[in-house]
């Protein structure tokens, strides 16, 4: 089984994820975690992200490894990640990746093509949003909780940017795929977003 979820940042599409391969044992793949470690090797050699042949060269040389780092969060690996994301030879180069870690054995994955480019034929495709305020507050609370200081007003701004990059974008934009299932999560707590998407997921596949 295939699960796509798709969504801006901060929406819950990855907890919602972590929670839906747990239950329904299959793999979990973060595919913004991609596009992270690509953005940190492209930091690491001192190059720019928005350069497509440094950011090119990064994708194709992507190891396991990379994926285990511990710093591809925060402010400028967000950043970085959103700009070599909108590069076309980025996104080829992590296609293959992210079809075969899906196909071998089933998985659930979340990002901002799965079910529009990455699995077009996605067993299940859900759309993951809530308000930008709703977002801001919940990604100020994860910084904060991490010792970040940013202030609240400097969150809510990085992501209405990166909403606006994400969409805009040529390279695979984020849209919802026509034929997924819409989450607003603004009110919802991560529990009854689980609940509903694991029942949702159920109806449609008898598991």
């Amino acid at each position: 089984m295939i699960i796509a979820i798709d969504g801006p940042a901060a929406a819950g599409k990855g907890t919602l994820a972590r929670r839906l391969a747990a239950a329904l044992g299959l793999p979990y793949l973060d595919t913004g975690l991609l596009y992270r470690a690509v953005a940190r090797r492209v930091l690491d050699a001192g190059r720019n992200p928005a350069d497509p042949q440094a950011a090119a060269e990064a994708a194709r040389s992507l190891t396991q490894a990379d994926l285990a780092r511990g710093d591809l969060r925060g402010g400028a690996a967000d950043k970085a990640a959103s700009q070599v994301a909108s590069i076309p030879a980025v996104r080829t180069a992590l296609l293959e990746y992210q079809r075969k870690f899906g196909t071998e054995n089933g998985a659930v994955l979340d990002g901002r093509d799965i079910g529009t480019i990455i699995f077009p034929n996605a067993d299940v495709k859900l759309f993951v949003t809530a308000s930008l305020d709703a977002r801001a507050l919940r990604r100020h609370h994860e910084l904060s909780a991490r010792g970040q200081g940013l202030t609240l007003h400097e969150v809510r701004a990085e992501l209405a940017a990166r909403d606006a990059a994400d969409a805009n974008r040529k390279a695979a934009p984020l849209i919802a795929a026509a034929d997924a299932t819409l989450f607003d999560t603004t009110e919802m707590s991560a529990e009854a977003a689980f609940t509903a998407a694991l029942a949702l997921v159920r109806a449609k596949n008898d598991v």
